[in-house]
């Protein structure tokens, strides 16, 4: 088994496994249930030796030579479908310039395939056949979806209540759906249980560090992308702070090689009705309030990388909006109607942010913002329903649809 070093977020224990690791030995089992878990681990590299390399760095970014920034060791691992790789579109606004990052157009329509895709390629090099994981919808169909891909099992544990369109999602790719009779937490428990029991692998957020290096590997793209730039603010929606952390992991590591001079300012989106991230930022005591608004992906009461997220955010000079769902709301059609990206309200919830950014004119002159898409507007449909009324049927003659269409 590839060995590698892992670092606690909470009490800095640093450490090196060749073991398959989930949280810390040391503090995770400190916390209480009402509270978001201590514990969880960052993994780190030679960053001094992979740093000789200097340019090849950036120029070989998501290609082979960039193993040496990834918890596998061949990318022959990796699935065979194409995850990453999403494209990038530049609009040039009056006061800015506007850029979004599609991951929807990842094989299942999601960002979480970067997640899955390095946890499988892991679990392919162990020999491990049997891939958990609890999930509202997303990182299940993703793990699905790829673990299909890579002829692996699959077992999702999922809120009974999910979208039918992601459950769906999840059976067709052929993976043991468990719907649970209760809500996330509840089959996240579930999910670390059977893990334990029959010694599967679990592919957990904020529970499984490779997680985050999956997700890290956006931040590398849009470098990339970018010719060796990097973007003014980047614009994130947030649910359990997986996501963001991961866009801020890529970024630290290419600080730490020299690759860039200076991190992007990150922004944290979350929905009002749940926002239990945004609120505690500058609390020394987290405090939940029961989660409810129309972008499921990111409805969470307790956000289980809260800690980690929280420090990324306050080290680098980020910074935490919320907004409702009126504009979440308002932002899909925006986003479906003036660029042709129909997102889930999750996703949608960072173009709405990136809107409040605007309006309050927190955004400088020139500035380049870019806006991540995390989920396709194809995964929760109903969602949607209350902005469109599809007319009544028309005859079937030349008359009536001229009148239909107002031509004459």
């Amino acid at each position: 088994m590839l060995r590698l070093t892992y670092q606690c977020n909470d009490c800095g224990f640093t450490f090196e496994s060749e073991k398959t690791e989930y949280l810390c030995p040391h503090c995770s089992t400190k916390n209480k249930p009402y509270l978001p878990p201590l514990g969880v681990l960052k993994v780190l590299y030679d960053y001094n030796t992979i740093k000789k390399k200097g340019d090849q760095v950036l120029n070989s970014l998501i290609e082979e030579e960039f193993l040496s920034l990834l918890p596998i060791q061949s990318n022959k691992s990796l699935p065979f479908l194409r995850v990453g790789k999403t494209p990038l579109y530049r609009h040039r606004l009056a006061e800015c310039e506007l850029i979004i990052k599609d991951d929807s157009l990842n094989p299942t329509f999601s960002f979480k395939d970067r997640a899955s895709a390095i946890v499988s390629a892991y679990a392919k090099e162990n020999n491990i056949q049997t891939i958990v994981a609890a999930s509202t919808g997303n990182a299940g169909s993703s793990l699905a979806g790829i673990c299909a891909a890579q002829k692996q099992k699959a077992v999702i544990f999922v809120p009974a209540a999910a979208p039918k369109a992601k459950l769906s999602q999840i059976m067709m790719y052929g993976a043991q759906i468990v719907p649970v009779a209760g809500n996330y937490d509840q089959a996240f428990d579930l999910s670390v249980a059977i893990t334990e029991k029959y010694g599967f692998y679990n592919r957990n957020t904020a529970f499984n560090p490779l997680t985050i290096e999956g997700k890290k590997t956006v931040s590398f793209e849009v470098v990339q992308q970018m010719n060796g730039e990097i973007p003014d603010k980047i614009v994130v929606p947030v649910g359990d702070g997986v996501i963001i952390s991961g866009v801020y992991k890529g970024f630290e590591d290419l600080l730490l090689l020299g690759v860039i001079s200076q991190m992007p300012q990150i922004i944290a989106v979350q929905a009002e009705g749940s926002s239990n991230i945004v609120d505690n930022l500058n609390s020394n005591t987290f405090v939940s309030t029961p989660s409810k608004t129309i972008a499921d992906s990111i409805s969470v009461d307790i956000p289980r990388n809260f800690y980690m997220a929280k420090k990324f955010i306050k080290t680098y000079n980020g910074l935490g909006i919320k907004v409702s769902d009126e504009e979440i709301l308002r932002a899909s059609k925006m986003l479906s109607s003036l660029f042709g990206l129909f997102s889930e309200p999750a996703a949608s919830t960072a173009y709405a942010g990136f809107l409040r950014l605007q309006n309050q004119g927190m955004i400088k002159k020139d500035e380049k913002v870019l806006v991540l898409l995390t989920g396709s507007g194809l995964k929760d449909l109903n969602a949607v329903q209350s902005l469109l009324q599809m007319p009544s049927p028309v005859e079937a003659t030349m008359t009536a649809v001229e009148h239909f269409l107002q031509l004459k």
